[in-house]
């Protein structure tokens, strides 16, 4: 088997913890039903519209907020950041990417922006990768080939020697059509699992 060479990683819900269970968490703080955010905000097509705006950065996070808020009906103030605010490092995988780093494996981040003020999703992280994509700095979003280019440019690779990891399923084909091998991120130690059977590594810290 050939090994893959580089690593690209999506940042939220894969070096974090997963998006769902904290937006679940703030419909229960904020008194919505159960579903209301997904209905909202990501069932309705003019707020798709917005979020894929705010990804390539030609709204800003506050202009999101402001028109998720009316629709929810609630505050509008530092929304983003509410909604998101029970999400952590996602640890194992964070040690998993520096332990590929450590043995000459290239990573690289591609996230889909969610603004940076009044709340950064990227705040307290160490971005010391290879290379660092993030949608709003280059006006596209995944899951369009040219930001997947732009990556692979940024790691010197293409992408039959990459694995291409995200926890959003529908950003897989499109990866894996460049040539990227690809890992369906829904709990960290099975990301981490399949990631040691592409690159041919421990990532775990086991002897």
């Amino acid at each position: 088997m050939t090994y893959r060479k580089g690593l690209v990683l999506d940042f939220g819900g894969v070096l974090t913890t997963p998006l769902v269970p904290a937006a679940l968490a703030f419909e229960s703080r904020a008194g919505l039903p159960e579903g209301a955010l997904l209905s909202a905000l990501y069932l309705d097509e003019q707020m798709i519209r917005r979020t894929e705006e705010l990804e390539r950065g030609t709204i800003t996070q506050a202009g999101w907020n402001a028109e998720a808020s009316r629709r929810l009906g609630i505050a509008d103030d530092n929304l983003m950041g509410r909604i998101f605010a029970d999400l952590r490092p996602q640890e194992s995988m964070i040690a998993a990417a520096a332990a590929a780093r450590r043995a000459g494996v290239k990573v690289g981040i591609l996230s889909n922006s969610v603004g940076r003020t009044p709340w950064d999703l990227y705040a307290g992280y160490d971005l010391d990768y290879d290379a660092v994509v993030i949608s709003e700095e280059h006006g596209l979003r995944k899951p369009e080939p040219e930001i997947f280019r732009l990556v692979l440019d940024a790691l010197g690779l293409p992408a039959d020697h990459c694995v291409f990891v995200d926890d959003t399923e529908r950003y897989l084909p499109p990866a894996a059509a460049l040539g990227f091998a690809t890992v369906h991120a829904k709990e960290a130690a099975q990301t981490i699992s399949e990631l040691e059977e592409l690159l041919g590594l421990d990532l775990s810290g086991r002897a």
